[in-house]
């Protein structure tokens, strides 16, 4: 095990991120966090800010110049950030494509520079419309590139490209984590999220909306389940060059997820359906089902989810009300 490392989390302040940085302090390690809290929010490092063994540092992956600097200074690079959910992609596609494929470029050019290892955040997004159970060396099928969600597919499947080029030409140290449908506190519904769009709503005493039939199904795991995959890969020498899943294999459809939550809940709330085009527009495609195949990190760090579905309803509905209904859907 790896112990006292320096690491730097791109989109640090992030929900996934400020979760990592969490553990990776409260373990001995020191972190900086670089965000440019767009998407991210100070709120969501309230217990490590301060801490001598943490640091926030306001950037962007696109600024060169900071990057090299942190990039120096640290041992790990955890590369976090990224334009994420259906909102924010399909209203700023090129913000979308350049912090992806550019970020990343620029990341890994300085990780190559100083020779450091980089662990990369990829998404399930990358599979498209496959609707199997996804391996890591299943098939990408994908829409038309007009498609806004298919481009941000693909920007994410170049940033694996990317990753493994530098591990195989380069030989630096990479590691691609894909990321299925990641839940829990500190996320926000802002931007397309569905459990904290649909426990906002609960909470307030609003319809639930179900985009399209409802009958798609997904799998939600909860982010210290993440984390802690996350953590255990950088720490396996043996995940370099590798490209892993990491989610929960407890599948539900969305209805039944709005019935779940309403009734975790106790709320009045009924359930009303939307069209995706009215949400999305024209610019939106979705698949009927999304489910991961984790037997290759399982076999490798034996890892596995601890928490439940219910679970997650819980402990974001706990986060909602710390902060407020109406926050969770804030920007």
């Amino acid at each position: 095990m790896l112990w006292g490392v320096r690491y730097l989390i791109t989109g640090g302040a992030g929900f996934i991120g400020s979760h990592l940085a969490e553990v990776l302090v409260e373990r001995g390690d020191s972190v900086v966090a670089l965000d440019n809290l767009s998407t991210g929010h100070q709120r969501n490092l309230e217990t490590v800010a301060g801490h001598r063994n943490f640091r926030l540092v306001p950037g962007s992956v696109l600024d060169d110049l900071l990057l090299d600097d942190l990039v120096r200074e640290c041992d790990v690079v955890v590369h976090l950030a990224a334009a994420v959910g259906v909102s924010l992609i399909v209203n700023q596609p090129l913000r979308s494509l350049r912090t992806n494929i550019r970020g990343t470029e620029n990341v890994l050019e300085a990780v190559h520079r100083y020779r450091k290892t980089a662990l990369v955040a990829s998404t399930s997004e990358v599979y498209g419309k496959n609707s199997g159970t996804l391996s890591e060396t299943s098939d990408r099928i994908l829409g038309a590139p007009s498609i806004a969600r298919w481009a941000y597919s693909t920007s994410k499947a170049v940033d694996e490209i990317l990753a493994l080029a530098y591990w195989r030409e380069r030989q630096i140290p990479t590691i691609v984590v894909r990321f299925f449908n990641t839940v829990g506190p500190r996320q926000t519904g802002a931007y397309g999220m569905v459990i904290p769009r649909f426990v906002a709503q609960a909470l307030r005493g609003d319809d639930l909306t179900v985009y399209g039939t409802g009958e798609q199904s997904r799998c939600f795991l909860d982010v210290s389940d993440c984390v802690r995959a996350v953590v255990a890969l950088v720490d396996e020498r043996r995940a370099i060059g590798e490209v892993f899943n990491i989610g929960s294999t407890e599948e539900v459809t969305i209805a039944a997820l709005a019935s779940r939550v309403i009734d975790a809940i106790g709320s009045s709330s009924g359930v009303r359906k939307v069209e995706y085009a009215d949400v999305y527009g024209d610019q939106y495609e979705d698949m009927l089902r999304r489910v991961p195949d984790t037997s290759k990190i399982r076999s490798l760090i034996g890892w596995a989810p601890e928490r439940t579905l219910d679970d997650v309803i819980k402990r974001t509905t706990q986060w909602a009300e710390h902060i407020g209904p109406d926050a969770l859907l804030e920007a």
